[in-house]
């Protein structure tokens, strides 16, 4: 199995920055995708961006430009950083990992409120 904690939620303005951390532990060997998701109110979970385990990224199209996934394997962290942010930016945030075997786990998000 493997526990997700993520972190760096908050209120920023519309324009601002954040930075979304998401730590990895337990059956991290296994791990070979690691993905953002995102929930605005009333509206369904969407994928955000996606980095695998060879490093290689993707991203929704709102986001290119916007926002960068990275990893930190010593870490064990997958990091969003959030920029220009937008009022329809405003979602809980959940980090996903896909292992090897096919075992999917999530985290229990963090809430991004952007003010316009």
């Amino acid at each position: 199995q493997v526990q997700l904690v993520e972190s760096g939620g908050g209120l920023v303005q519309a324009g601002g920055s954040l930075r979304l951390p998401c730590e990895a532990s337990g059956n991290i060997a296994s791990i070979i995708t690691m993905s953002w998701y995102r929930q605005a109110p009333e509206k369904e979970r969407e994928w955000v961006s996606r980095i695998h385990s060879g490093g290689f990224t993707t991203y929704r199209e709102s986001v290119k430009g916007r926002f960068i996934i990275s990893r930190n394997n010593a870490r064990n962290t997958v990091y969003l950083q959030m920029n220009s942010l937008k009022p329809e930016d405003t979602a809980v945030y959940y980090c996903r990992v896909a292992l090897v075997s096919g075992p999917l786990y999530w985290g229990k998000g963090t809430l991004v409120t952007v003010s316009s």
